[in-house]
């Protein structure tokens, strides 16, 4: 069955690791599934032994014999399920361990790709697999190889017996079959509409100023009302689709009953069996056919996990897969970017086209180019969160998308255009998240971005929660507080998007001291901006038109050449 496929034949990575090794916990959990089937089997015979013995010997002695030998047996049986469901539980905590951590960076990675599928909903199909590992449908799956062992007891009691409960059986499994087969499609397609819906309002919320400035709500609410519709018209398509089969089933069911209890009240009559056995005859049967009825009842969160399966394979299988790497040195800031070539997945053409050049330790570099140059991924590309198509970037000889993201993170900063700050307080923030980071380095790293006093003006000064994405820090706040995290640790090598974009002159100020003391310090900076008086630190200047270097020098060479008579700089080579 396909919502089983995720056990057989899967490419190796993480996730599939982890399953093989959940081989001695799924053995150790068939193992406790035949102990307490098999204490079962104290029900029928304690049923047996009361009316075909004890009825006729009249003897309360052996009655209270069997009924407590019973009642040990059903208490080590409820002792036994619940150390499977223990063994089970460990191990999808274990599984957990094994792979979130790898989730969570393949999510991320497919999120710098641009890749539409970097969603959240990653780490939510990890949850639904793990606990579809763990729940009724896993313990139908464990009962399921014991169906024959009690039908083949019945066959022992009486063929036509054995005989209409197997036919029994062969028709529930049919129609789970059929069930499953009617039903996934539109289980599929409810699911996936629901997903595009759940990402919708995701977008929508995080644009809410947006949204609501520009009165988008109407039509955004007519987009994701289009998606809804398709999940709950298909869910409703799918939960009639399961009524169905499952009225059906539990007419088969109570008809193997009716069936079962008429077959052995004929064979009493016939003097085949004892009175005992019907009652035996009927719990037999019962115990038989459940774990397919369970099953059926467990389609869809375990088709559920089989999708969440799949998903989790495509985002593992376009991961960047880990590379062991030795720890460098502290680099000293030597950049040297040589041929480079890039294109975004899904872009036509190349947006980055042989870009070479180079800086030396402690130099300033300011980039610039009319909008849609590729300045912004160019300085994706020299912080290796996007690799080349060709040639490469290195610091200090060493490929910057090669190099261990933890180590390389502690020796660079970076500030994009769009500061995004991260739930937690000004300090958290600030020291990157790291434990280790003590208070003296972030007031250090604060005091060297200029935000030191603007932060102690915080109701709780660097203790100050910022909430999910800033949201109570104003634009240019948080862009001070991101360039104070961009400089922890007196960083070999800055990239800055836009610094100013957001500033005040008080901001704007602080910022070129900034640079100018990271300067001193022996930092290599690039400085990406559409304002000129910020770049009075540079040194060198690159101006990036269509995703080549046009020019490429000495700043005042640089800004020379783009100044009219006027003396003002060109319009479109300044990126307005």
């Amino acid at each position: 069955m396909k919502m089983f496929s995720f056990l057989f034949n899967q490419p190796d990575n993480v996730l599939t690791r982890a399953l093989k090794e959940g081989r001695r916990p799924f053995a150790v959990a068939f193992g406790f599934s035949l102990v307490s089937n098999l204490l079962y089997l104290s029900m029928p015979l304690f049923t047996s032994q009361v009316y075909g013995r004890v009825m006729i010997s009249q003897s309360q002695a052996t009655l209270w014999v069997l009924t407590a030998v019973t009642l040990f047996a059903f208490a080590m049986s409820s002792v036994i399920d619940d150390f499977r469901a223990r063994v089970l539980i460990n191990y999808g905590m274990v599984l957990d361990q094994r792979v979130s951590g790898h989730i969570f960076s393949g999510l991320f990675d497919a999120a710098v790709r641009g890749d539409p599928s970097a969603r959240a909903q990653a780490l939510r199909d990890l949850d639904a697999f793990r606990q579809s590992l763990t729940g009724i449908g896993a313990a139908a799956v464990f009962d399921l190889p014991w169906i024959p062992v009690f039908l083949g007891i019945l066959w022992l009691i009486d063929p036509l017996l054995g005989l209409v409960t197997t036919l029994g059986a062969a028709v529930l499994v049919a129609l789970a079959f059929a069930q499953e087969r009617a039903t996934r499609p539109a289980l599929r397609e409810a699911n996936e509409a629901a997903l595009k819906s759940y990402a919708f309002t995701d977008a929508a919320l995080r644009n809410g100023e947006v949204v609501r400035a520009m009165g988008m709500l109407p039509r955004l609410g007519a987009a994701w009302a289009k998606h809804r519709a398709i999940s709950i018209e298909r869910g409703v398509d799918a939960s009639e689709g399961n009524n169905f089969y499952g009225d059906i089933i539990k007419a088969v069911r109570m008809s193997m009953q009716i069936l079962t209890i008429a077959i052995g009240a004929a064979l009493i009559l016939q003097g085949k069996i004892h009175m005992g056995m019907l009652f035996a005859n009927m719990i037999l049967t019962s115990r038989a056919l459940s774990p397919i009825e369970r099953l059926v009842g467990s389609w869809e969160p375990l088709n559920n996990a089989a999708r969440a399966h799949e998903r989790l394979m495509q985002l593992l299988a376009k991961a960047e897969p880990a590379t062991a790497s030795t720890t460098l040195p502290r680099p000293s800031g030597r950049l040297s970017v040589e041929g480079v070539n890039f294109a975004p997945p899904g872009a036509a053409k190349l947006t980055v086209m042989g870009v070479s050049f180079a800086l030396e330790p402690g130099e300033v570099m300011g980039l610039i180019g009319p909008s849609g140059a590729g300045k912004s991924t160019l300085a994706r590309l020299l912080l290796g969160i996007w690799r080349p198509l060709n040639g490469a970037v290195r610091l200090d000889g060493a490929d910057v998308f090669s190099w261990d993201r933890a180590d390389f993170g502690r020796y660079v900063g970076y500030l994009p255009q769009d500061t995004e700050l991260f739930a937690g307080t000004v300090r958290d923030n600030i020291a990157r998240f790291r434990v280790e980071t003590s208070d003296a380095e972030v007031v250090a790293a604060a005091q060297l971005a200029g935000a030191h006093d603007m932060i102690l003006r915080f109701p709780k000064g660097y203790d100050t929660e910022v909430g999910d994405g800033g949201v109570v820090l104003s634009a240019g706040q948080r862009q001070r507080v991101g360039l104070a995290r961009a400089v922890l640790g007196n960083p070999a090598f800055v990239v800055l998007d836009e610094p100013n974009a957001n500033l005040d002159a008080e901001g704007e100020d602080a910022l070129v001291k900034a640079v100018e003391s990271m300067k001193a310090n022996g930092t290599t900076i690039i400085i990406i901006s559409h304002k000129p008086n910020i770049f009075r630190a540079a040194d060198k200047m690159l101006v990036l038109r269509d995703g080549r270097v046009e020019m490429f020098g000495p700043r005042d060479q640089v800004m020379g050449r783009l100044m009219k008579p006027a003396g003002e700089i060109r319009a479109v080579e300044a990126g307005r």
